[in-house]
């Protein structure tokens, strides 16, 4: 068999390395810097797992796998989706499973799933029929057999139990980390449409699925426009979500679509405050990487989103359109401010890390029996 035998040392655990097969989104993130992290702290305390092992166990057709010194990676040959978690990881995985990535095997004995938000109960009308019939259908089964659910909020923590998805028990809370960040490198990036602007843009990220959003501040954009300020826009849009609106035809908006991490960063970096409106969120990592950057952040005060920027953000209701106009136009005039509140940020954003989230993860699994 290729994996876990039935000799397996007692507290040896596998990751579900289906995430690797996805594209990187917040969730992939998560998972990707999770084991990167647990991966460091095996490596800098050995015993820190007594008589176990852990193992990466992935799919075929995963591409971008972390280099790992103390957690081995196993690929299997067949399967994939929800079927390779049902159907294969269980054979790999007899004692112990660790699922980063909202879904995992029904079957594993000892299992703990990270269960990042309770979106599709919260805005069904955000995401496409399929999906979220289907989340809705698997996230209480995966949650009511699951030893342990980690979530990244006590938002999170609290509509999980509010819909049934599991019990106040189970859970515990492993928030998002900054670091990764840190690893971007802003003078790597060419952006041809944001080096010819001439004058400060606020950035939006995010597709047009409807909890996001982003048309509350597009339809800003002309007073905007009148400000002296531009609009971009990055990020790519997915089947998963049911779109909100066509995109807006205004000569200061600017689409770019997908970025990589490189261009992130510079986007981050140059603009004048990451505008983030959404609905709901479980956790909201794009104000937590611009903090991290020096970027100011203007945030909807909806979700988990107070718990994420503290006071460090400027907050607006999210169905406040005047107001987001205002808070906008009031920052692009206050230099002192967008400083004050660079400094803050980073300063917050600091109390989030990878490594102690990894840590809270170590711990729950020791204390499995």
């Amino acid at each position: 068999m290729n994996g876990i035998g039935r000799h397996a040392p007692e507290r040896s655990w596998v990751i579900n390395g289906r995430f690797l097969t996805q594209r990187m989104t917040g969730v992939q993130r998560y998972a990707y810097e999770i084991v990167v992290a647990l991966n460091e702290l095996l490596a800098q305390e050995p015993d820190r797992l007594p008589g176990g092992t852990m193992r990466l166990v992935v799919p075929p057709g995963a591409e971008t796998i972390p280099a790992l010194s103390k957690i081995e990676v196993r690929r299997t040959r067949l399967g994939s989706g929800h079927a390779w978690d049902q159907l294969v990881l269980p054979f790999q995985a007899e004692r112990r499973v660790l699922s980063l990535g909202n879904f995992g095997p029904l079957l594993a004995r000892r299992h703990i799933v990270c269960i990042h938000d309770a979106n599709t109960f919260i805005l069904p009308e955000s995401y496409s029929r399929t999906f979220r019939l289907v989340y809705r259908r698997l996230l209480p089964w995966v949650g009511g057999r699951a030893s342990r659910v980690a979530t990244v909020s006590q938002f999170s923590a609290d509509m999980l139990v509010k819909y049934g998805v599991c019990r106040r028990e189970q859970i515990f809370i492993a928030p998002n980390g900054h670091e990764h960040v840190l690893r971007w490198r802003a003078e790597r990036a060419s952006i041809p449409v944001v080096d010819r602007l001439q004058r400060p843009y606020i950035l939006l990220l995010g597709s047009s699925a409807r909890h996001k959003n982003i048309g509350i501040v597009l339809a800003q954009a002309s007073a905007l426009d009148q400000a002296g300020i531009d609009v971009v826009i990055a990020g790519g849009s997915s089947s998963i979500f049911a779109a909100d609106s066509a995109a807006v035809q205004q000569s200061n908006v600017h689409h770019l679509g997908f970025v990589g991490d490189d261009e992130l960063a510079a986007l981050y970096r140059r603009a004048m405050c990451l505008v983030f409106p959404s609905r709901t969120e479980g956790f909201g990592i794009p104000p937590l990487e611009a903090m991290a950057l020096g970027c100011p952040v203007i945030s909807s005060d909806a979700a988990s989103l107070k718990e994420v920027g503290g006071d460090a953000v400027m907050y607006v209701d999210p169905d406040d359109d005047g107001g987001w106009r205002q808070a906008i136009v009031a920052l692009s005039a206050s230099p002192e401010l967008r400083a004050s509140m660079s400094e803050q940020g980073r300063q917050r954003a600091a109390q989030f890390s990878w490594k102690r989230s990894a840590e809270i993860y170590l711990s729950e699994m020791l204390r499995l029996p």
